[in-house]
């Protein structure tokens, strides 16, 4: 008997990266402080539950939209107008699982067998699986490391063929942090538009930015609105991250066979946790603005101890939950240190090359997994373990 199917086989080996390797020490009961998982440390707001408890009081457990509830849809098309300088209709968003399923679900309707992707290294690893199971090839263009990875032109331009369909962005910027300047995003946009190729704009930390830097939404920039899909969800700024909420954005000729992949996939997301998304968007924002406020106070907390360590230097991230730092000074390499690291001070973070070859001679540290007392805790930690090397 055939099992499984090809592209299952055929594609890259899907990794959990240090998840794996810690959890082995979990199943011990050792005591780890985990910043390696991209997951905010807060509960979701009491508002945002009371309104999914009152929607399951009020009976809404039947089928509803395909696309999503109409007032929820609603409100997103105002909070795109408002925040994201975004004019979509109500069926112009499609409701998803989350972004994971947004993302797979718009790889899935945009790309044939054959199929290019331009995915910006140091990049999100889930995406190449997505671009494989479509039956895409993933090709990688460095960002510009010596520049704090800014976007450059010329080396997407040089990987641009007559195969390539899509460059997919990430803004704010997991793993390294960055928010894209305007420059920055005029540049994909302009050779999107010279090549004809679509972007797909993953835009999940829009809200966790830090010092004034500001997200733009490149679907906003002259003659990328009919070229771009956006995907959202509610995962880090409302830590909704296990509610598997999100939305995807396109223009109207796109979005048709958008929403069939998400028709086949799943029908539609459960109508109730629809309604605490609709009040997390709608309600008061106080309790996600206090939490990005809490993830700036240990961002600056993990940036000034990890400078104070021998072989590291850490820029300040712009936004996201995670600090990029620099451990080449090591000599090291960023796989072996971070094993060393939860062997030796039981600290897990991520290595660097889990995204990408840029991301060699770095670790992901995500400070918003953890309450900040952990996080000092951490930082006490890998201190004495770096001072020790």
């Amino acid at each position: 008997m055939k099992w499984p199917a090809q592209r299952l086989t055929s594609g890259s080996k899907k990794s959990f990266g240090m998840y794996d390797e810690a959890s082995k020490l979990d199943a011990q009961g050792v005591d780890l402080i985990h910043l390696e998982f991209g997951r905010p440390h807060a509960d979701t707001p009491d508002h945002i539950k009371q309104a999914t408890k009152a929607a399951l009081d009020a009976g809404i457990v039947h089928y509803g939209d395909f696309r999503g509830t109409l007032s929820f849809r609603q409100a997103l098309v105002k909070k795109l107008r408002d925040f994201n300088k975004l004019d979509y209709g109500v069926g112009e968003v499609l409701v998803t699982n989350g972004l994971t399923h947004a993302s797979f679900a718009a790889f899935m309707a945009a790309i044939d067998p054959g199929d290019e992707v331009i995915l910006l290294d140091p990049y999100y690893p889930q995406h190449i699986g997505k671009t494989e199971l479509a039956g895409g090839k993933v090709v990688i263009a460095g960002l510009d490391k010596a520049n704090n990875f800014a976007i450059s032109k010329q080396k997407i331009a040089e990987k641009i063929t007559d195969r390539t369909r899509m460059i997919v962005l990430i803004n704010p910027a997991n793993p390294t942090g960055r928010v894209y300047t305007r420059d920055e995003l005029q540049n994909v946009a302009d050779l999107a538009i010279e090549h004809d190729l679509l972007v797909l704009s993953d835009e999940v930390y829009e809200y966790i930015t830090y010092d004034q830097a500001q997200h733009i939404s490149i679907a906003s920039l002259p003659g990328m609105r009919e070229r771009t899909i956006t995907c959202f969800a509610f995962t880090k700024a409302y830590s909704m991250d296990g509610w598997r909420v999100g939305y995807v954005t396109a223009d109207a000729k796109l979005m048709p066979a958008i929403l069939t992949i998400a028709m086949t996939d799943v029908t539609h997301v459960n109508v109730f946790v629809q309604e605490g998304a609709r009040a997390a968007v709608e309600g008061p924002q106080d309790a996600m603005l206090a939490m990005v406020e809490a993830d700036r106070r240990k961002r600056d907390i993990v940036v000034q101890a990890l400078n104070q360590m021998p072989g590291v230097t850490c820029a300040a991230p712009e936004a996201t939950i995670y600090a990029f730092p620099d451990i080449s000074g090591t000599g090291r390499s960023s796989q072996d240190i971070a094993m060393a690291i939860l062997k030796e001070a039981h600290v897990v973070v991520e290595a660097g090359s889990f995204y990408g070859p840029a991301g060699e001679g770095h670790l992901r540290v995500c400070f918003g997994s953890e309450s900040e007392a952990r996080v000092t805790e951490a930082m006490e930690r890998l201190s004495r373990f770096f001072n020790a090397l």
